[in-house]
């Protein structure tokens, strides 16, 4: 109590807090400095100064004097209080000043210090546990009874009165301490579950940072040569265009150069004309017989031979060379993108598996050979018959448009084969062909003569004769007796279409696109070292239906089943590049012809005019 006065003593009017450096007036009032500055402060231009505590009024500002006793005695007394961060709970009953708790009653809902636990209840019913502020959560909501058991079945504290008479009576329950304990076990073999994770995580971290930094290294490389690349292909651009605009403009000059002699002949005729048409109209105006008659003839007006010596001069002279120009322009695109390299979408998290690539002149990097088969691979092939094109056949990273060729000796005998071996058609009647060991006998279906055991290649196929269909590729080893249709096994890999739908079937496995898909032509497209068969719709864009990506063990053949219609492998020509780009040049070529042709049909037209000598002023009809 007195500890409590003492308190109230020492308490500055204005903050309300023990005193902090206590200055005192005149008045005999004391303050800290801090806070009597601040109300004199206030108080400036009022024109005078006040005691906070009794109004003593000063006329000047006054003069503030340290407390030194005051002073003293304020800080002997905060040393004698515990620090309430330390003491933390303190004890319910000591409300003068703040002692720390050591127990708190669960029964009594009170914090004790340890004068007043000595004199607290040692019933059973008071329970005590270390110091709680917030002793009401160990209570039961329920019956306001202390919480004792632990119901494993639904994992919640409860009282007895729960476990006897509520809804958790009949459950598997646990004492507290004994649930705490198996609790603390399970969590602290987390606990080294998760060091042991961190520890992991903590030895993978330079791994991975060594991995990032080579699949930059390789990023950047990949910059620098397809930055190089481009630079090139612009160079030639460049070039190939200051070739073909020079020839163009070339033969325009010695077009008109020859049309220019034309006009100028026709401009000498025309004078010379002239002369005979005057010497004409004075004949007629002649009145002497005798004259008009003894004059010789003026001689053949239209002169054939000179229109025909003209015509001819045009002819060969009077048309640009189209078709030099186009071949001129086509073989230089293919020349330039030929050696293009097809950079494709590869994900960032496979660059570190691979070593960094030195870096090496582009004109190395275009000539670099593709992979060849191996031994085992080429031994394989001969096994199984047929012609491997894809041994034989480097490519620049572009795929190669193979020219697919049906082996009747495959072909199933409810099956028919076109002349051309290009278009398989479902056949009414049974074709009885000789039971060999490579014919499917069981199956409508049938392999191409061509096998590829390497490189990039593509074919098309038009599958809107068929009701019921399937398209794709397969190993040669596929069985060939027990039915085995393309896509039912894990030999093949081919898209299905029945009754206008569309799937992707591999290994019995049927992924169906997200769209419909509108077109009948289909592309399929092989990068054998990539391991990789795509299949495309060739609407209007291209869109692309679905990738198979498998580790290839075999040469690959075109398979082709059919149940009910027709299939027709498409021819496509050109050179050994995609189709899109062998477009892109013949569209580029044909529309530079056409606008010459256009040029060339104005020049024709002048030419090919009749010419007149008695058409008033005009000598073109």
């Amino acid at each position: 109590m007195a500890s409590a006065d003492l308190s109230q003593e020492l308490e500055c009017p204005v903050c309300l807090t023990i005193y902090t450096d206590p200055v005192i007036l005149r008045c005999g009032h004391n303050f800290c400095r801090v806070c009597i500055d601040r109300v004199l402060d206030t108080q400036e231009g009022s024109g005078c100064y006040s005691c906070p505590e009794c109004r003593a009024q000063y006329m000047e500002r006054p003069t503030l004097q340290r407390n030194i006793a005051l002073r003293k005695i304020a800080e002997s007394f905060q040393s004698t209080q515990p620090d309430q961060e330390e003491a933390g709970v303190c004890c319910t009953y000591c409300v003068d000043c703040s002692i720390p708790a050591v127990k708190s009653c669960l029964l009594c809902e009170a914090s004790l210090c340890s004068k007043h636990l000595r004199v607290h209840s040692k019933a059973p019913e008071h329970i005590l546990c270390d110091p709680n502020t917030s002793l009401e959560n160990r209570k039961c909501s329920v019956h306001k009874k202390i919480l004792e058991y632990y119901c494993t079945e639904d994992a919640a504290c409860i009282c007895v009165s729960c476990r006897l008479d509520g809804e958790h009576r009949g459950h598997q329950v646990e004492i507290l301490d004994e649930a705490s304990e198996k609790k603390k076990k399970k969590l602290r073999n987390d606990l080294k579950k998760l060091m042991a994770g961190t520890e992991e995580a903590e030895k993978r971290v330079p791994s991975l940072e060594e991995r990032r930094r080579k699949a930059q290294e390789k990023a950047d490389g990949e910059t620098v040569r397809v930055t190089a690349l481009f630079r090139d292909l612009r160079r030639r651009l460049e070039k190939l265009e200051e070739r073909v605009l020079s020839d163009i403009i070339r033969q325009a000059e010695q077009v008109s150069q020859s049309y220019n002699d034309v006009i100028q002949q026709l401009k000498i005729k025309k004078e010379e004309l002239s002369r005979k048409m005057h010497h004409i109209e004075e004949l007629c105006n002649m009145t002497d017989p005798l004259t008009i008659l003894q004059e010789s003839d003026t001689g053949d007006l239209c002169d054939t031979e000179d229109r025909e010596r003209h015509d001819k001069q045009l002819h060969d002279g009077g048309d640009l060379d189209v078709a030099g120009i186009s071949h001129t322009l086509h073989t230089g695109l293919a020349d330039i993108m030929s050696g293009v390299i097809v950079l494709k979408h590869t994900d960032i998290q496979a660059y570190p598996h691979s070593s960094t690539e030195d870096k090496v002149p582009i004109t190395a990097e275009l000539s670099r050979p593709r992979p060849q088969p191996t031994s085992t691979t080429q031994h394989t092939q001969r096994q199984a018959g047929g012609t491997d094109i894809g041994a034989a056949q480097q490519t620049s990273g572009l795929p190669v448009y193979a020219d697919i060729l049906l082996d009747e000796n495959t072909a199933g005998n409810d099956l028919h084969i076109s002349d051309d071996r290009k278009i398989v058609s479902s056949s009414p009647v049974r074709q009885h062909r000789s039971e060999i060991p490579g014919r499917f006998n069981h199956c409508p279906q049938v392999l191409s003569i061509q096998s590829f055991s390497s490189g990039q290649h593509c074919w098309e196929v038009d599958v809107g004769g068929s009701v019921w269909c399937r398209v794709g590729m397969c190993y040669p080893s596929i069985d060939r007796r027990q039915k085995p249709v393309i896509g039912n096994n894990n030999k093949s890999w081919c898209l299905e279409k029945k009754d206008n739908q569309y799937s992707i079937i591999h290994d019995q496995e049927v992924i169906q696109p997200p769209d419909k898909v509108p077109s009948s032509r289909v592309r399929i497209d092989l990068d054998y070292e990539a391991g990789q068969i795509s299949f495309y719709a060739l609407c209007d864009p291209i869109r692309h239906l679905h990738t198979f990506t498998a580790a290839f063990t075999e040469p690959l053949h075109a398979a082709l089943w059919v149940w009910e219609g027709s299939i027709k492998i498409r021819d496509v020509k050109g050179p050994h590049t995609n189709g899109f780009l062998a477009d892109l040049i013949g569209a580029f070529a044909k529309g530079l012809a056409k606008g010459i042709d256009k040029s060339n049909d104005n020049f024709r037209e002048r030419s090919t005019k009749k010419w007149s000598p008695y058409q008033g002023r005009h000598f073109y009809k």
